[in-house]
């Protein structure tokens, strides 16, 4: 039997901070699916699917999805056999959520994957203290459903930048945050 062409990529797979910022949103918000070829990037932003388009140079047309809750959501879809294969190998997997664990993410392009990261499953806020008058309170914070990746992630931040964060979870919440305080929250904004 004669096996058909090779497959061709529509993504180029090459590390670079663009690249790596779109792993970051992927890691957030994207899934693989279970067919082992189509990647799909949903977001209610749609500024962000763009720019996710633009990190991996993909022309794929952009849709509209309603979500669980009725929202708009929108949504890229493609089939890309080798760039699949790449994110299954770098630790990304389909149904991911809550078996997430390590990533192998080069050094030099963390920040970037951390970036993208916190655009899909992050967030900062601010408060005065209501005890301490002039006490001005700042945190960046990570979210997922798997303990796994959360410590790596700690982890990995730990060894980049020294700072530890603190990890919490809820029963009322099916997922875990990774959270750092204002002097940590400033190094990692640096």
């Amino acid at each position: 039997m004669k096996r058909g062409p090779k497959p061709k990529g529509s993504v180029k797979i090459k590390w670079s901070p663009n690249f790596s910022y779109a792993i970051g949103l992927l890691t957030a918000d994207g899934c693989l699916s279970k067919d082992g070829r189509h990647i799909d990037f949903t977001s209610v932003d749609k500024a962000q699917v763009l720019l996710f388009k633009k990190c991996l140079k993909i022309q794929t047309k952009i849709g509209k999805k309603s979500s669980g809750k009725g929202d708009l959501a929108y949504r890229v879809q493609f089939g890309d056999v080798l760039f699949y294969q790449f994110l299954m190998g770098i630790g990304l997997s389909p149904a991911k959520s809550k078996t997430l664990s390590s990533l192998h993410i080069p050094k030099k392009y963390f920040a970037d994957f951390l970036r993208g990261y916190f655009d899909g499953d992050g967030c900062s806020f601010s408060f005065y203290d209501s005890i301490f008058e002039k006490s001005y309170r700042f945190y960046i914070s990570f979210a997922s459903a798997s303990p796994k990746f959360i410590n790596w992630l700690r982890k990995r931040l730990k060894e980049t930048i020294g700072i530890n964060g603190h990890v919490s979870s809820s029963r009322h919440v099916s997922y875990i945050q990774l959270r750092y305080a204002k002097k940590e929250s400033l190094q990692i904004c640096k």
